[in-house]
């Protein structure tokens, strides 16, 4: 009986964290400035980045189609983190934040990405995975901003606006 239990507790799904523990690494890691979590995270997605590539290369001889999976499974990857533990949340929905998220990344990823492709088929060629660095880094600044500025910026007070008769609505 005891065997049995235990065979059916290693197929239990693993305990999610509660409330309390996800709020316990975010006060911890507010302690950090923003730029360092968003440093921290974006290195997180980086390593995400070129561990993926790496692996798909591997399959895939052509570094730009390796390139485009492992920056959809990175932004992923940081897209979750920075929601969590970088930025205050937005007061919008999942979705409509997710919607914020992909234009900014697309502006940041598309930088990195044309920064890859330009060095990994020239000086880059043998080793892409520095491009992949270098590509990062040019779009670390406009994702910075973006999701600071727009994709997480907490969402603005209603305002009122005059009628044309003097009232407000």
């Amino acid at each position: 009986m005891h065997i049995k239990s235990v065979a059916l507790d290693a197929e239990q799904d693993p305990p999610t964290p509660t409330t309390a523990e996800r709020d316990l690494v975010r006060a911890m890691a507010e302690k950090l400035p923003r730029p360092v979590r968003f440093l921290t995270v974006g290195g997180l997605g980086l390593l995400t980045d070129i561990g993926i590539f790496t692996l798909i290369q591997l399959f895939v001889v052509d570094p730009l189609l390796a390139r485009l999976l492992s920056l959809a499974v990175a932004t992923l990857v940081t897209w979750r983190l920075n929601r969590a533990v970088t930025f205050d949340d937005s007061g919008r929905a999942q979705d409509r934040e997710a919607m914020r998220y992909v234009a900014v990344t697309a502006a940041a990823q598309g930088t990195s990405y044309a920064v890859f492709a330009v060095l990994a088929l020239t000086i880059f060629a043998a080793v892409p995975q520095i491009a992949i660095v270098v590509g990062a880094a040019a779009g670390a600044l406009i994702s910075y901003n973006g999701h600071r500025l727009f994709a997480f910026a907490p969402t603005k007070p209603a305002t009122l606006v005059p009628e044309r008769s003097g009232r407000f609505q």
